[in-house]
């Protein structure tokens, strides 16, 4: 079978690499088509898959720009397609979608976020998705008959223990064995979805930083531009190994959602801190049913000082949360095995899950 897989941000790489890679060694044609957006470039050079790259050029934040940059995708990715011949695109763009639809080739849409926290997706790409593939606690109405519910997060698709496996070698330039480490991280909240929204102000940042200080080794990771009094804090690491300090780290703060559960399902204690704490489905479950994460909106950041507080006075705290960790894998699929078998199966594999959901626990 001819596939594309389009990965678009750092996060999509990591979703369907082990996929993507397991795909190919079973003899099917996988093309990867990457956007050229921040160190995704980085993160593909990984893959001795075939690529073709999409450059990116806009500038954040104005709408003419941004609509520019979709119909240019439009036409990249069609021409890939054209060329390609694929029988399934996977993805979470609504570029692939349109092309996808207009070349009558089914489309797989992944995504983890509630409908009404991604507009522009819902509006504009849900609708012309084959199928859309979101883990339970996912709310996509209005378009919920689209969607083949997983028990699982997009973030065990490669951090499952059946893929991913630490190895302090990999930070032993940064870190020594038994020192405390913290990772802070500033998202760019640049995306469609990000508008309005606020998340770690220079103000907040302070008074963390303040807070973590003394305690422990101090590292930030930002998208967006640092101030000149947090440089020094600046986090130098090959993005690859990135989620091996996370693991390693006693506590993770930030306003990503994506990195916030990467930690949580590394067992790692996290805390997040934006304008979307109480709206993302699986986020909430990360924190309500299994404890992992604790999210603070941008109006309370007494309570994110004082949860970090509390949790620096926990005796034993990776362990306690190791132990959290354990359970909620305990309960959950091994969300790569489960997509791979659903892609090489596709379109049977639908039919499958509606009469048989509990097929996917045949993934563990």
């Amino acid at each position: 079978m001819k596939i594309i897989f389009y990965i678009g941000h750092p996060a999509h790489y990591h979703n369907v690499s082990h996929v993507a890679t397991e795909l190919a060694r079973r003899s099917h044609d996988v093309l990867l088509v990457v956007r050229q957006k921040d160190v995704v470039l980085d993160l593909v050079s990984n893959l001795t898959l075939p690529k073709v790259i999409l450059p990116t050029k806009y500038h954040h934040g104005r709408l003419s720009s941004r609509v520019l940059s979709v119909l240019s995708r439009e036409l990249r990715m069609l021409l890939c397609a054209l060329k390609f011949q694929p029988k399934l695109l996977i993805g979470t763009d609504l570029v692939l979608t349109h092309v996808a639809k207009l070349l009558n080739i089914a489309s797989v849409f992944l995504t983890e976020d509630d409908s009404a926290q991604v507009p522009l997706y819902a509006k504009y790409g849900f609708p012309y998705a084959s199928t859309i593939l979101a883990p339970q606690s996912c709310d996509i109405t209005p378009y919920r008959d689209k969607r083949i519910a997983y028990n699982g997060f997009h973030e065990l698709a490669y951090l499952h223990p059946n893929y991913f496996k630490p190895d302090f070698c990999k930070v032993t330039h940064l870190i020594s064995p038994g020192e405390r480490v913290f990772v802070v991280r500033f998202a760019e909240l640049s995306a469609h979805h990000d508008n309005g929204r606020k998340g770690i102000s220079t103000e907040v940042a302070t008074r963390i930083i303040h807070i973590l200080e003394g305690r422990g080794r101090v590292f930030i990771t930002a998208e967006r531009e640092l101030e000149p009094q947090f440089e020094k804090y600046r986090l130098k690491i090959n993005p690859i190994d990135m989620h091996h300090l996370l693991y390693y780290a006693d506590l993770y703060i930030g306003d990503s959602q994506t990195m916030a559960a990467e930690a949580a399902v590394l067992g790692t204690p996290s805390l997040r801190f934006n304008d979307f704490v109480g709206k993302l489905g699986y986020l909430e479950e990360l924190e309500h049913e299994y404890g992992l994460t604790y999210g603070f909106k941008t109006t309370q950041p007494e309570k994110l000082y004082a949860k970090i507080e509390e949790l620096l006075k926990l005796p034993d705290l990776k362990q306690r949360w190791q132990e959290r960790r354990k359970r909620m894998l305990a309960e959950k699929i091994d969300v790569c095995a489960f997509w791979v078998w659903f892609f090489e199966n596709y379109p049977d594999s639908i039919d499958i899950m509606k009469e048989q959901p509990d097929y996917q626990f045949r993934f563990k």
